[in-house]
């Protein structure tokens, strides 16, 4: 039984790699996070077969503001009449004015390649944004959607979870999953940092707060739906101390920073790989490039912040 849960592919980067979702319960939708602005069309296709209009939706809650989850909330909601935008207390501001989120993601990657990517960020107007503390209950026509703060991957994150259908809806927080990857011994998983703000004593704790609530199922934006709760939340604690551990071996090794990037990237490359493998999963070394080579990109970049970060705080 899916309970009124749909989930749409955004189509950013490739088939199966980002996903949205809208929740339908007595004829009234909430989507939970929306790709970037060139989801809008998916979107409202998805709202379209699952019987419902534009006018009927009222609420699009988002797991954090990253741009693959958050980038197309304004395009979005400038078709949605009657919702509410709602967001962590931390994230809210960016929502209302995206100018930050785009300068910052636009000297990192160029004006050019963001138009490309995301789509020009269109604010989304200050009453109608919700800030989700700790706590926050969104009511669906009579069911309750509860927001979570679960810091770890970013400051501004929150999880939903589900009271009917009795699962989560994690954001980046439970890690990424992908279809590619499913072998026999069911889905294979690995944590994601995000580039500055990693924490990983609090994705500890985020990930053992969702456990405690013994959800059937995790729905993950990369990508779709998980169980094997207990398995997979163990092995996310063990490679999340074992990233740790990388970075932490590499503090006085290599004192140029391009080196120690590169270096991260190939310890994480040996640490999937071996891991994939030993699941199962019959790919190759190009193969994992190919489908998590941005996602050890990614996390190369999160851990050396967060190494050097943790250097300014040693006294």
């Amino acid at each position: 039984m899916n309970h009124g849960i749909h989930t749409i592919d955004t189509g950013f980067v490739r088939p199966h790699f980002d996903a949205a979702y809208l929740v339908v319960e007595n004829g009234r939708g909430a989507f939970i996070d929306c790709g970037t602005n060139h989801a809008l069309p998916r979107m409202l296709d998805g709202l379209r077969d699952a019987g419902l209009a534009p006018a009927d939706v009222d609420w699009l809650i988002l797991t954090h503001v990253h741009l693959d989850h958050a980038g197309g909330a304004g395009e979005l909601m400038a078709q949605l009449p009657n919702a509410k935008l709602v967001v962590h207390p931390r994230g809210a501001r960016h929502m209302i004015d995206p100018s930050q989120l785009w300068a910052g993601a636009s000297a990192v990657y160029g004006e050019a390649v963001m138009e490309k990517t995301y789509g020009r960020l269109r604010p989304v107007p200050a009453e109608r944004v919700i800030e989700a503390a700790d706590g926050h209950e969104v009511n669906l026509a009579g069911r309750t959607l509860r927001c979570l703060d679960t810091p770890g991957h970013a400051r501004h994150h929150l999880t939903v979870f589900d009271e009917r259908a009795n699962v989560c809806f994690t954001g980046d927080v439970f890690g990424l999953s992908y279809r590619e990857f499913d072998t026999a011994n069911g889905p294979f998983i690995l944590p994601t940092t995000s580039p500055v703000q990693f924490d990983p004593q609090a994705l500890h704790a985020s990930i053992d707060r969702l456990v405690a609530l013994e959800p059937a199922a995790m729905y993950l934006t990369h990508y779709n739906r998980v169980e094997n709760v207990e398995r997979l939340s163990h092995d996310l604690h063990v490679q999340i101390d074992a990233m740790v551990a990388i970075a932490e071996t590499m503090q006085g090794d290599h004192p140029d920073a391009s080196e120690r990037h590169e270096a991260m990237k190939e310890a994480l490359t040996e640490l999937y790989g071996a891991r994939a493998w030993a699941h199962g999963w019959q790919g190759n070394r190009d193969d994992l490039q190919e489908l998590i080579g941005m996602d050890i990109e990614l996390n190369a970049q999160g851990l050396g912040v967060w190494l050097d970060n943790a250097r300014k705080r040693t006294p």
